[in-house]
């Protein structure tokens, strides 16, 4: 049998290519609250973009067609919001915490999915979605249920959900890409289109990063092209009904670097809450996987 296309291997792929995913959370961590999270944000999407486009010049050089161009540029505009808030909740919150919330974005797809697709919701669906709400509810009220509840984390919490909601609307889009693009186009015009968004901003945002703040920024780049090409290369030769239950290892791979880069620990209530609703996203799943071969996005 040839090693490459041993069974295991996209198990692997896919548990590798989270944890470059959950690595990159906390890099951009770092470097947000070294430089700002807009500086980081785009520079990273820059990069990014750097990185993966020769791959898709050197395959491919037909520039896209009209619709496929709008769905690339409505992606890339989403992403550009989806990631600032997302790592602007990074600066004030812990990472498991904020990885925890965010896995209710697939819940909320469900329901993005009717209203822009026609797709069907059903029991399954809805039970799963009541369930994932009361795990958010238990990471949210733990933290909202202390004496002091300062600003910064009401902030948090808040651009947290703004994004949860743009990264479910992404699935919808990713869902219509996936059916008129290959991975390597969509991953150059995510980071592309992303980082000219941001672009418009930087008169007013930009700060130039030292030295130590740019090389963290770089290697965040590095990590969202190899954690994107790995993960699109593990769904590529495995089912994503089998794949599917290695994303929720993306709690126990921030938890793990928000630990050694932070110092953060993981609390009863994240832990219980990212459990209900992990288990609200499996009793959803069945009925996306079946007819779904979208693929899979990150930041």
């Amino acid at each position: 049998m040839n090693r490459l296309n041993h069974p295991f291997l996209p198990f692997l792929a896919a548990f590798a290519g989270v944890g470059f995913m959950a690595l990159m959370d906390a890099q951009m961590k770092s470097a947000s609250l070294a430089t700002g999270v807009y500086t980081a944000s785009l520079l990273r999407s820059l990069l990014a973009a750097a990185l993966i486009a020769p791959i898709w010049l050197a395959r491919r050089k037909v520039w896209p067609k009209g619709p496929v161009m709008r769905l690339h540029l409505e992606r890339g505009v989403v992403s550009a919001f989806m990631a600032l808030t997302f790592f602007y909740a990074l600066t004030k919150l812990p990472i498991a915490e904020a990885i925890a919330i965010s896995f209710i974005a697939p819940l909320v797809a469900l329901y993005f999915a009717h209203l822009f697709l026609g797709e069907q919701i059903s029991r399954n669906a809805i039970g799963a979605s009541i369930l994932g709400l009361a795990g958010t509810l238990v990471i949210v009220s733990a933290r909202l249920g202390r004496a002091e509840v300062e600003e910064d984390v009401l902030l948090g919490l808040a651009s947290l959900f703004f994004s949860a909601l743009l990264y479910a609307y992404n699935f919808v889009v990713i869902r219509r890409q996936s059916q008129v693009a290959g991975p390597v186009e969509v991953a150059t015009f995510h980071s592309g289109v992303g980082g000219l968004v941001q672009l418009l901003a930087a008169p007013f945002f930009f700060v130039m990063p030292d030295g130590g703040a740019l090389v963290t920024i770089a290697g965040a780049a590095a990590l969202t092209v190899a954690g994107s090409m790995v993960i699109a290369w593990a769904y590529a030769r495995a089912e994503a009904q089998m794949l599917v239950p290695v994303e929720y290892t993306g709690f126990l791979w921030a938890a793990l670097f928000g630990w050694l880069f932070f110092r953060e620990a993981v609390t009863a209530p994240t832990i219980i809450g990212a459990a209900l609703i992990v288990v609200a996203c499996w009793i959803a799943a069945p009925r996306a996987r079946r007819g779904s071969n979208t693929e899979v996005s990150s930041v």
